[in-house]
């Protein structure tokens, strides 16, 4: 399912489907409340929380990423816990990626295996003793903010700075999962992402009600070799916001065909997929997707459908090191 338009208007002029919904999401937020007053599993070792307020993607997977690289220039070893949504096993289990697919440990937790030990588990709190267990020295949790099972060590909220908090209204009249003040109330720090306009548009609206320090970055293509500018592709997305996938390949130079824009983490069939390289051939462009979704991609398709890369470079991370100084890593 795709978010609904109204979810991202101005919080000051909603319109009057959200305003109609206000008391479902009035519900929805003190369902979430009652959830966080559970007790929750006190790990051994630190426990770093990314997560967000809205519901769907806010760039969680590449702060993980950047997290990750962070941590292990420090000299620890670090792990991932995450739900892995979209597989089918409980766990945990260890995230293996010569034999495990990302129906299996779903797509998220199968990339961020590359960079690190992923556990995937249904009840977090068994997959951080899982970590703990396998010598783990720090744990980064993949989600996980609005889930009371673990106690958070750091809460790190990231935020899409061109969306910001939508229309300040909890689902389903808006996008939160919780309200803005309650949410940001638990947290350590927050992450916004998007380029120099995008930020600037979030102080504009946000600013104000951040109550805690706050770190800026954005997602910038690897190069790896290759040249975009002027390659003639037909991209394929299934994340949280396709569009702005594509917009990165208009930004690098490519002859963008067509786009298709699939639901968030929507598996790719043979179907699917034959598809899609036969509009291509009849085109004369090349198939190209995200990083995720080529997790997704059949052994078989990986040779056939080119991945743009990106990664999270952030702009000072000095406030990030005073909480990582502070827990002794």
């Amino acid at each position: 399912m795709r978010a609904p338009r109204f979810w991202w208007r101005a919080p000051d002029r909603p319109g009057l489907l959200p305003r109609l919904l206000a008391p479902l999401g009035w519900l929805y937020a003190a369902a979430t409340a009652r959830r966080l007053r559970q007790p929750g599993y006190a790990p051994r070792i630190p426990v770093i929380c990314v997560g967000n307020l809205t519901a769907g993607g806010a760039g969680k997977t590449p702060t993980v990423i950047a997290l990750i690289d962070r941590l292990s220039v420090r000299g620890r070893k670090v792990h991932v816990v995450s739900r892995g949504y979209g597989g089918s096993l409980e766990g945990p289990v260890r995230v293996e990626e010569a034999r495990h697919t990302a129906a299996e440990v779903g797509d998220e937790p199968l990339l961020l295996s590359a960079f690190a030990p992923v556990w995937v588990a249904r009840d977090r709190a068994a997959g951080v003793r899982a970590a703990e267990a396998a010598g783990a020295q720090v744990i980064v949790m993949d989600d996980g903010f609005q889930n009371p099972s673990v106690k958070p060590s750091v809460s790190l909220v990231v935020v899409d700075a061109a969306k910001g908090f939508g229309n300040a209204r909890c689902v389903p009249a808006g996008p939160l999962r919780e309200p803005v003040a309650t949410g940001l109330s638990r947290a350590d720090l927050v992450l916004t992402i998007g380029d120099a306009a995008a930020q600037s548009r979030f102080d504009a609206i946000w600013g104000r009600v951040i109550p805690v320090p706050r770190l800026t970055g954005a997602l910038l293509p690897l190069q790896m070799g290759m040249d975009w500018k002027g390659e003639s592709l037909l991209a394929f997305a299934g994340i949280a916001d396709p569009s702005r996938f594509f917009a990165t390949l208009r930004a690098e130079g490519a002859d963008l065909v067509r786009g298709e824009a699939l639901a968030d983490h929507e598996m790719l069939s043979e179907t699917l997929l034959r598809r899609l390289e036969a509009e291509a051939a009849a085109a004369g462009a090349q198939l190209v997707t995200t990083e995720k979704d080529a997790a997704r991609l059949p052994l078989h398709w990986r040779p056939k459908v080119l991945t743009l890369v990106v990664r999270l470079k952030i702009n000072d991370w000095s406030a990030l090191e005073v909480q990582l100084d502070r827990l002794a890593l």
